[in-house]
C-alpha cells in the first residue's frame, strides 16, 4: 500500500497596523523561491537568502513608515514571519523541532541554534560595529530576531564568532539561522504522527 502523502505546510498572513502593512505567503515545503519588497534593500537581500537557504517559498510585501524610522518595519516583519511559520507548522507533529548550523562566510563564522519548543526566547550577538550596513540600521537586527522568536514561540540563539566585514557578519547570521530553522521544521517520516515532546504539548 502506498504511503500517504504528507500535507503541504503553508500560511497566508495579513498584518496591517497604523505603522506597517504586511502581506505574506509562506510555503515551508518549497524550493527557496521568493518575491520580497520591504522598502529596505539590504533587508530584502537578507530575506531573499533566508528563503533560499531555508528551502521555503516566501512572498512578502511591507509598506512601513520609513519616513519615521526603520524600527517598525524591521520588527513587524520579524513578528509576521514568526507568526506565519507558527501557522504553517500546524500541530508540529513529526518535526525534528531543534536544529543548529555553523556558517562560514569568507573570513566570518556564525552559529545558529533553534528550538521550536513553544517558548519564546532569544540571544543574539552580531559583533556588528557599523551603525548602517547598506541601507539597514544594524541596531534593529535583535528586534527582528526577537520578533520572530516571539511570533513562532521558539528559542533563537545567534552568534558571530569572529569576522571582519560587517556585511558578512549579518549575512552569515541569516544563512546560519535559515539552515538551522530548515532542519528544525523538517519532518521525520518515522515519527510523523508523534509530537517531539514528552510533555505532549508544544
Amino acid at each position: 500500500m502506498a504511503a500517504r502523502k504528507l500535507a503541504r505546510r503553508s500560511a497566508t498572513l495579513r498584518r496591517h497596523t497604523t505603522e506597517t502593512q504586511i502581506d505574506l505567503k509562506l510555503t515551508l515545503d518549497g524550493q527557496g523561491h521568493y518575491n520580497i519588497d520591504t522598502g529596505i534593500r539590504f533587508l530584502d537581500h537578507m530575506l531573499e537568502l533566508f528563503a533560499r537557504h531555508g528551502g521555503f517559498d516566501l512572498e512578502l510585501v511591507c509598506k512601513g513608515d520609513l519616513d519615521v524610522d526603520q524600527h517598525h518595519t524591521v520588527e513587524d516583519i520579524g513578528i509576521a514571519l514568526g507568526e506565519a511559520f507558527s501557522q504553517a507548522l500546524g500541530d508540529k507533529k513529526g518535526i525534528l523541532r531543534a536544529g543548529y548550523f555553523l556558517m562560514p562566510m569568507d573570513e566570518t563564522l556564525a552559529a545558529a541554534a533553534v528550538d521550536l519548543g513553544g517558548r519564546a526566547s532569544y540571544v543574539i550577538d552580531t559583533k556588528v560595529r557599523m551603525r548602517i550596513v547598506g541601507d539597514l540600521q544594524t541596531e534593529l537586527l535583535p528586534d527582528f530576531f526577537e520578533g520572530f522568536a516571539r511570533g513562532i514561540r521558539a528559542n533563537v540563539h545567534l552568534k558571530v564568532l569572529y569576522g571582519r566585514s560587517n556585511h558578512h557578519k549579518i549575512e552569515a547570521l541569516f544563512k546560519a539561522f535559515a539552515r538551522a530553522l530548515r532542519f528544525a521544521y523538517s519532518r521525520d517520516l518515522r515519527l510523523k504522527s508523534m509530537l517531539p515532546s514528552t510533555k505532549g504539548l508544544l
